[in-house]
């Protein structure tokens, strides 16, 4: 007898391409979603149990989440029935962010982040998973990409697989090819119900900033999105200035150079 997919296969193509094309799969991978109860994390959880049926190799999934205390509601039920209903385990846990967050000038996010990543690959160590999926879509990678040059001068963004040579976790990120808006129409199309964020900070951030500078620098140029898609690919017809010398490695330069003049 026929069962309804999860996620239809017409909206899976940048899934199967993401997991190809970046060799995300092995025979016997174990992998712990990262599920907030947001849009992203979601489908991503949707999708990968519904390309758990066709893969041409077995793998396990389950999911995690963080409960960094925001609210007193933690939804536990509601997110363990969303995985049962994908036949996936859920285990959860709490984390106290506030708490752990000492710079009190700024607003928690990267404390939140650090814990969040550390908990997440602490539990997927101790169950014995050794790959962790994270929601992080094509917007995010962008908006990534250029908030590290705004802030840090780094041309850098998240990567599609990250292994972690520490703990021998690899990191997935599968649904880099979405586009935010996307993901936003198939959660309706498939009637997914998000939970809230309870986070005091959503929608007021360094990420919620840049997203809106990239909004505004598209009216002056529809083309600016893609360009800055595209700068985040290695590519043969990069020009970029040579990596910046230490002190000592400039001053041995200068003294070589004078020294010519004795010569």
């Amino acid at each position: 007898m026929s069962r309804t997919p999860f996620v239809h296969a017409g909206l899976l193509s940048k899934l199967w391409r993401a997991v190809i094309e970046f060799d995300m799969l092995q025979a016997g991978d174990r992998i712990l979603i990262g599920l907030s109860g947001g849009k992203d994390s979601m489908f991503l959880t949707a999708a990968l149990a519904e390309i758990q049926k066709y893969a041409p190799v077995p793998f396990e999934l389950a999911c995690y989440t963080v409960d960094a205390m925001f609210s007193p509601a933690f939804p536990k039920a509601e997110l363990e029935a969303f995985c049962a209903h994908y036949g996936l385990k859920h285990y959860s846990e709490k984390v106290d962010v506030n708490s752990a967050w000492q710079n009190k000038g700024n607003t928690p996010c990267f404390t939140c982040a650090y814990f969040r990543r550390a908990a997440t690959n602490r539990t997927a160590l101790e169950l014995g998973f050794n790959k962790v999926a994270l929601a992080h879509h094509h917007d995010d990678a962008v908006e990534t990409f250029l908030m590290n040059v705004l802030t840090s001068g780094q041309l850098r963004t998240f990567l599609p697989v990250t292994p972690l040579s520490k703990t021998g976790l690899t990191v997935l990120r599968p649904l880099l090819y979405y586009r935010e808006a996307e993901i936003i129409d198939m959660v309706r199309q498939l009637d997914l119900q998000p939970l809230r964020n309870p986070c005091p900070y959503d929608g007021h951030t360094k990420r919620q900033d840049i997203k809106e500078h990239i909004r505004e620098l598209e009216k002056l140029s529809p083309e600016v999105y893609d360009h800055l898609a595209a700068a985040m690919r290695n590519a043969p017809n990069q020009e970029l200035w040579p990596e910046q010398l230490s002190q000592k490695q400039l001053a041995d330069k200068f003294h070589n150079f004078w020294r010519q003049k004795s010569n």
